[in-house]
């Protein structure tokens, strides 16, 4: 059987986090931005840390397991 669970997070956090799709933090203007399209090296960054938190968290301290086939 393959583990899918580390697949399936990684993609979800993927496509949430990716700067300026959802929400950018730090924004332009403020401190959060929503949908704004728009990106800059800081905001890769926290994003970037955000991400790597949140993988740890669901893969590693959580066990996330999805078993197909």
């Amino acid at each position: 059987m393959s583990d899918w669970g580390p697949v399936f997070v990684a993609v979800i956090l993927f496509i949430l986090l990716s700067p300026g799709l959802l929400i950018q933090v730090p924004g332009s203007n403020r401190f959060v931005e929503f949908s704004n399209f728009q990106t800059s090296g800081v905001s890769i960054l926290v994003h970037a840390i955000i991400y790597f938190a949140l993988i740890c968290i669901f893969l590693l301290a959580i066990g996330f397991h999805v078993y197909l086939g």
